[in-house]
């Protein structure tokens, strides 16, 4: 073999091996992704947990505003109060304690509800009043009631309780314009109401006895009370309503849970 031929050999023998590890590196790298396509993931990894979470927490927040929600997470079963905002108005039911009611009507729960009027369009949540309900369902220093059917659930909340913690007067909280309004849309006063049952025989709305707030008579889950039979014995009971007498009776006593 000539030299020349030697020579030829030799640069076909190297072009053959440079090609051979071009194409091993080429299999390699489609093997392996690179840098540069793992950095273009992470982006969208993000993008999705961000969605996920975004969409997760506006179904709690969907949630949260349902009477569902205050049934299944509050410390003490709300098994009593829901039923009640259940309950359809003009049929009977019971109320929170077990009670029977002739007409839901008499509750506020159920007519609200028929207007979409959801646990926490009235009981607000503030701050203030969830730090004191959590402290109490840690330490167990709260009360309550034990049912007709041997249920447990929370003490009755007066009117003042629902708006201590946000600086209104009692009246305030169902006399406002985005609630009980005048029809010109104005907020409804207590010179309105008296005008609206000034045809009653003992007007209930006329302050002779010093101010009462409204939730003396009109209870949300329970039957609502004529306040006036107290004194009165000769007090106008509406349908569905109880004296006060007969609203003392159902009420049971708080015990310590």
């Amino acid at each position: 073999m000539t030299e020349e031929n030697k020579a030829a050999e030799n640069v076909s023998a190297g072009e053959t091996a440079g090609e051979q590890q071009a194409a091993g590196v080429a299999a390699a790298g489609a093997g392996t992704p690179s840098a540069k396509r793992k950095n273009r993931k992470v982006p969208v990894i993000i993008g999705v947990v961000a969605a996920v979470l975004v969409v997760a927490g506006a179904g709690f927040m969907v949630w949260h505003d349902q009477p569902s929600f205050c049934n299944a997470i509050c410390h003490t079963p709300m098994d009593g109060y829901l039923t009640t905002y259940e309950a359809t108005p003009g049929e009977s039911a019971t109320d929170k304690w077990g009670n029977e009611v002739t007409d839901a009507s008499s509750m506020l729960a159920p007519v609200h509800a028929q207007e979409g009027i959801t646990c926490v369009q009235c009981h607000v949540p503030q701050m203030s009043e969830q730090v004191t309900e959590g402290i109490g369902w840690l330490t167990g220093s709260y009360e309550v009631v034990q049912t007709t059917d041997e249920r447990f659930v929370p003490e009755e909340k007066a009117l003042s309780d629902l708006t201590a913690a946000r600086g209104i007067a009692s009246e305030a909280f169902c006399l406002n314009s985005g609630c009980h309004a005048n029809d010109d849309g104005s907020a409804m006063t207590r010179d309105d109401l008296i005008e609206k049952t000034s045809y009653m025989k003992r007007n209930p709305h006329v302050e002779e006895h010093g101010e009462v707030d409204c939730n003396e008579c009109h209870k949300a889950h329970r039957a609502s009370t004529v306040y006036c039979s107290k004194c009165h014995s000769d007090a106008t009971i509406p349908d569905g309503w109880v004296s006060y007498k007969e609203a003392e009776a159902l009420e049971p006593a708080a015990v310590s849970e």
